[in-house]
């Protein structure tokens, strides 16, 4: 029989003891009667019942380890609550009372440029205006575009004017908006941190939904896509009013304005389907919207790869401004973005056929305009974007050959960027001249800025610190470096200390060579020559062209703010959109997110879906 000790063991009681319980009980008896109780003890046999009582008896809690007294206890926990409450009380009151917080450091000069340059887009809408569009001296205009052209007679009111003029060219208009595109693929986050993501994005449909109306967006296969509408051919001699005979004001035009179409114009359909394939990655979140525009870009690039032929004939409107010198390179361009925006290997086939690079001008390594990217040749952009690709996700054959032969070359262009190779001249103040001493050459410094700064990040993003020339090893800061000097010139840091931007800085161009921008805007409406007395004064354009990127200065540094003479103050659509491209892939503008720019991996859902094998077991390394 067992029994448990106070210290939790087993305690035997033996059974040899043979001691009854009533033998125990009297022997304990006798010795008590036979001791003598102490005082203390004796008072507690002289208490009576009542005076047990009386008294009252003290209760504890009784915690396991410890034995405490219940009112200390309930004193204790009552005091931490309330300490509880009153920290919490007091936390409640520093949360609501407004803080003094050290105020975020100011804009570098790169993010106030790049608001500006937006809002020149705001300024070359077309159609009808949104009443948020922010230039108050720009209205609703040209309403009957399309609908007027007995050839046509169906909408295409909308998209974006040129440059000074009201002609909608569809070749450079669908280029830059492939530009804006592309730099919100790269720098959603930036964009998104400085407030312009939802302005930019809406500046990109209002292009796309125009390109949407110039050819059957809702076929799979189309024969005819517009190249324009308006005219500005004025060699002729006809009096004939046009959108260059004229000078007035977009909401004032009342004479016709004849559509363009085209049959045979592979290079004008690749570009339009670039543009529609770049913007469904950056409206990738409205699947509806962007599985319209993959559909259309589908239906371009395969008419474009069907009917073989260039967009502007020699004598057209579209050779004489906008003259597409092969198609060849937007076959490469047009297929890298189709391959980006569904995945689908046929258009990396295309976009990687050495026979294709090789009527592109990739290895013309002696042609004076290589690595020179404009809304004409699109190889440069091209190489960079397909050099991503190998970067960051290594396809393998049977495309690296090419791939790699891309990535070689956009390493040489970089290279032809670095003044010590002489490949380009220099102005003394330090602006390059990609079009070797030629008029307009903001244009083309812009573009190679934005590469620059874009593959100094691609870089990066591979842990790769920087590139080769020859033997000669230079990090991605001197891309930077090249990138910031071009942009700094454009900015004002030139022998005129004159910003190329209007509204930017203390000096800048004042008569920029624009109808709208010239013209008050007073209620009156000027006719065709009526406007011409705006044109030919010296005084300041009475309304402030915001943002526009002027065409620039000569070899020389020099420049003339002269209306009349476009090849200094003319903005065009294409400019500004590497202008801006350019802004937000160089500027300084903290993201939160951990990373310099936003990768394609962010943007590949439906091209993941659909590609082989290969780039599921591949690793996007880009995150």
């Amino acid at each position: 029989m067992f029994g448990r000790d106070p210290w939790g063991g087993p305690l035997e009681i033996s059974n040899a003891d043979s001691a009854t319980d009533d033998d125990r009980s009297r022997d304990l008896d006798r010795a008590a009667l036979m001791r003598q109780l102490d005082e203390t003890q004796q008072s507690w046999l002289l208490a009576g019942p009542g005076d047990q009582a009386g008294k009252k008896k003290k209760k504890y809690v009784d915690l396991g380890c410890v034995v405490l007294d219940r009112k200390i206890f309930m004193w204790t926990v009552g005091t931490i609550l309330g300490l509880g409450v009153f920290i919490g009380f007091v936390m409640m009151i520093v949360k609501l009372v407004p803080h003094k917080r050290p105020p975020p450091p100011p804009p570098d000069q790169y993010t106030q440029a790049l608001h500006k340059a937006l809002m020149f887009f705001n300024a070359q809408r077309s159609g009808p205006l949104p009443k948020h569009n922010g230039v108050s001296w720009r209205g609703n205009s040209c309403m009957k575009d399309g609908l007027s052209d007995s050839t046509v007679r169906r909408s295409l009111v909308g998209g974006f004017y040129d440059a000074g003029d009201a002609i909608k060219f569809n070749y450079p208009m669908a280029w830059s908006m492939t530009m804006l595109s592309w730099s919100v693929i790269e720098y959603k986050a930036k964009y998104e941190a400085i407030g312009e993501l939802d302005h930019i994005k809406e500046l990109i449909k209002w292009g796309t939904d125009y390109i949407l109306k110039t050819f059957n967006s809702s076929a799979d296969t189309i024969d005819r896509i517009v190249a324009q509408v308006g005219v500005g051919d004025t060699s002729k001699g006809s009096s004939q009013p046009n959108d260059h005979y004229c000078w007035m004001r977009p909401e004032d035009i009342d004479y016709k304005r004849p559509v363009t179409e085209c049959h045979s114009c592979s290079d004008l359909a690749s570009e339009m389907a670039a543009a529609l394939a770049a913007a469904s990655i950056v409206f990738k979140d409205s699947k509806t919207y962007s599985d319209k525009l993959v559909k259309g870009a589908k239906a371009l690039y395969k008419f474009g790869r069907l009917q073989r032929g260039r967009y502007s004939p020699n004598g057209s409107d579209q050779a004489i401004f906008y003259n597409s010198t092969s198609y060849w390179d937007e076959f490469v361009w047009g297929g890298a973005w189709m391959y980006f925006a569904t995945g689908n290997n046929s258009y990396l086939t295309i976009a990687t056929a050495p026979g294709m690079a090789k009527h592109a001008g990739a290895f013309w390594f002696g042609s004076p305009n290589y690595g020179v990217f404009t809304w004409d040749d699109k190889l440069p952009g091209a190489q960079v974007l397909l050099s991503r690709l190998r970067l960051f996700l290594s396809p393998g054959y049977p495309y690296e050959e090419i791939l790699r032969t891309f990535h070689n070359q956009t390493d040489n262009v970089m290279c032809s960027y670095l003044p010590l190779f002489n490949s380009f001249n220099f102005t003394k103040g330090g602006l390059i001249q990609l079009n070797h001493g030629g008029p307009q050459p903001l244009q083309y410094a812009v573009n190679a800025a934005f590469l620059a700064s874009l593959y100094s990040d691609y870089l990066e993003a591979a842990d790769t610190p920087g590139w080769y020339c020859g033997p000669n090893f230079y990090t991605t800061e001197v891309l930077r470096k090249f990138a910031r000097s071009q942009l700094d010139y454009i900015l004002g840091k030139n022998p005129l200390k004159m910003s190329y931007v209007v509204g930017f800085g203390n000096k800048y161009p004042k008569r920029p060579h624009h109808r709208g921008a010239s013209i008050p805007h007073n209620g009156v409406k000027y006719g065709c020559k009526g406007g011409f007395k705006w044109r030919e004064t010296k005084k300041a354009n009475p309304n402030i062209l915001v943002g526009a990127m002027v065409a620039g200065p000569d070899r020389h540094d020099g420049f003339k703010d002269v209306r009349t003479n476009y090849n200094y103050t003319e903005p065009t659509l294409a400019a500004n959109a590497g202008l801006v491209a350019a802004l937000i892939s160089i500027a300084d503008i903290p993201t939160g997110r951990g990373g310099m720019f936003t990768k394609f991996s962010d943007y590949m859902g439906m091209a993941k879906a659909r590609i082989g094998k290969w780039v599921m077991t591949a690793s996007l390394c880009m995150h």
